[in-house]
């Protein structure tokens, strides 16, 4: 991709910088930051602003609100955490736009901060709306993108407004692309992508862009149901996403001529109705009332196999139900089994990495990748608005 500028050369002493961060951290049932990863990783960038005397407005979004304004989503929570971090109070804006906010912003003292309410309690921000884009321009000079889980996204915050202002990259980001390029243009072979979780329809695309690239692609978890289901094989009473089977083949047949291998679970720990304990069944001899819960031993050692081969990992997404302990072996053997070994492995997205680390085995990955979706579009070589319409500022 084109160079990104950087916010270490923005002149931003004693103007308004608009800092599109991704704040969107779990929350206990109490209403407290249950996870402070993503904010501690702005820091960097926040302590230069700081340093440099920008008065800094930042943005985000929490949960999924839908453009509505439930304070169930208030980013109270997240910045009180802020504020211990900085080691200063940082007031929140009733709102994200508005008078209130550019009054606030207006008043701002040099090294400030401001944080603005909820994006997302705005229609306007998924929708990319052009006058919503500009009333949050408004409130800045400059604009610094800082949050690589979103740059998938054309949002207003995240393509609207640096389309406005003067754009640049923050340190995160900026690192994310750096690293996240081992993966392509300075991908050491063999490459394997292992990849679970769900959601088969949204990922399905990004596989795609695998082919080829990946020398083989290792499936589990839910993701791996409609490949199974596509071959024939009965998933007994497991949720399988209907409507897939034409486009897998496709995606299969692609692979196979890219000379990327797709590999699936030939085992499982599956759930009896009535039954506490875990059993584990070969894929084809699921039982119709069991549910595939987990990968089994077989595929956990073929898996790791793989895997140990491979100087260049990626993974996104657990392999089983992982928040539960009887189906959380899986994850954590194969994941296991990488700690300590030579190469260069990359974590994905928030919920993989509060997985590896609840699982004990963030010592497999050299990098951990703030985004999910962005990091696996990234390397799937889509284009991310976020950064292109930087790269083009």
């Amino acid at each position: 991709m084109a160079e990104m500028r950087s916010v270490r050369d923005a002149a931003v002493h004693g103007r308004r910088v608009l800092v599109r961060v991704d704040f969107n951290v779990p929350l206990t049932g109490g209403g407290e930051v249950a996870d402070e990863r993503r904010i501690a990783e702005a820091m960097p960038t926040l302590r230069h602003l700081q340093a440099a005397g920008a008065k800094t407005i930042l943005m985000s979004h929490l949960g999924r609100p839908n453009g509505q304004r439930d304070m169930r989503y208030s980013l109270r929570p997240v910045v009180h955490k802020l504020s211990q971090l900085l080691g200063q109070p940082v007031p929140l804006a009733e709102d994200c736009v508005g008078m209130s906010a550019l009054h606030q912003a207006a008043r701002l003292q040099n090294g400030g901060f401001l944080m603005l309410e909820n994006l997302r309690f705005h229609p306007g921000e998924e929708a990319n709306d052009p006058a919503f884009a500009l009333e949050l321009a408004q409130l800045g000079e400059l604009f610094v993108e800082e949050a690589f889980g979103t740059v998938h996204r054309a949002h207003a915050s995240t393509v609207g407004v640096p389309k406005r202002l003067p754009a640049f990259a923050g340190f995160l980001v900026e690192r994310e692309v750096r690293e996240l390029s081992r993966l392509t243009s300075r991908v050491e072979p063999p490459f394997v992508a292992l990849l679970g979780g769900a959601k088969v329809a949204d990922k399905l695309p990004l596989l795609e862009g695998l082919a080829g690239r990946a020398h083989s692609v290792l499936l589990g978890g839910a993701l791996a149901f409609p490949f199974l289901a596509a071959r024939g094989t009965s998933l007994g009473a497991s949720r399988v996403e209907p409507g897939l089977d034409e486009a897998i083949r496709a995606f299969l047949a692609k692979a196979e001529r890219a000379g990327t291998r797709v590999e699936l679970p030939s085992d499982w720990v599956a759930e009896l109705p009535g039954r506490p304990e875990a059993s584990t069944f070969a894929a084809e001899q699921l039982p119709p009332e069991a549910q595939a819960r987990d990968v089994g031993p077989d595929t956990r050692q073929r898996f790791l196999a793989r895997l140990q081969e491979a100087n260049t990992v990626f993974w996104n997404g657990p392999l089983g139900k992982a928040e539960d302990p009887r189906f959380a072996g899986g994850t954590r053997d194969v994941l296991g089994g990488l700690v300590g070994r030579p190469g260069y492995r990359v974590c994905a997205g928030g919920d993989s990495a509060r997985i590896a680390q609840d699982l004990g085995v963030e010592g497999a990955f050299q990098y951990v990748s703030t985004g999910g979706g962005a990091a696996l579009e990234f390397v799937a070589g889509l284009e991310l608005p976020g950064l292109a319409v930087i790269s083009s500022a």
